[in-house]
């Protein structure tokens, strides 16, 4: 089962060989590309970021994050607060 060349070199388009060849291709990419498309590992919703690397507060877990960071936040306390506590301002 060789393939056949024409005379310049090229394989020969015509040949039942040369045929079976290319679905064979075209099959082995299909189940790669099916493959490729099955492995893919979801991502999990509380870390969706944008494209330079922050969270995106769009979605409903990047506000539940923001809520919590603002109460963070709130309780640590601001500079300007803790300079009030410090000197009794």
């Amino acid at each position: 089962m060789a393939i056949q060349k024409t005379a310049s070199g090229k394989v020969d388009k015509r040949t039942k060989e040369y045929k079976e060849m290319v679905e064979r291709a075209r099959k082995a990419r299909a189940a790669a590309k099916k493959e490729a498309k099955k492995s893919k590992v979801k991502k999990s919703s509380k870390t969706v970021r944008r494209a330079d690397g922050k969270l995106d507060q769009r979605t409903k877990a990047g506000k539940e994050a923001a809520a919590r960071m603002a109460k963070a936040r709130k309780a640590k306390g601001s500079l300007k607060n803790k300079l009030k506590r410090f000197f009794g301002v």
